[in-house]
């Protein structure tokens, strides 16, 4: 069960963090900041972890390289949605 509030917590910072620097926090709200969060986690420790040979948060390494490779999923999660929505990444 901590797990899971973990991953909810984490989530969110990580989400918001991502539509902060990709400029879509506007448009996004809580409940999406957590599913970008989540979902570009997965996404970075797909593929991101295995390119810098750093164990992900899915993996169940919780450290500062692990964040990083998650915010940097939900980034390209996030570049992704705005290339498909708009046609510019931004």
């Amino acid at each position: 069960m901590i797990n899971f509030i973990i991953w909810i917590v984490l989530g969110g910072i990580i989400g918001w963090l991502a539509s902060k620097l990709m400029k879509t926090d506007a448009q996004q709200g809580v409940i999406l900041n957590v599913v970008v969060g989540i979902v570009g986690a997965f996404l970075g420790g797909f593929l991101l972890s295995p390119l810098f040979g750093i164990g992900s948060l899915s993996q169940g390494n919780f450290s500062l390289p692990a964040l990083f490779i998650a915010f940097l999923g939900a980034v390209i999660l996030l570049a992704i949605v705005n290339l498909i929505r708009r046609g510019s990444v931004r």
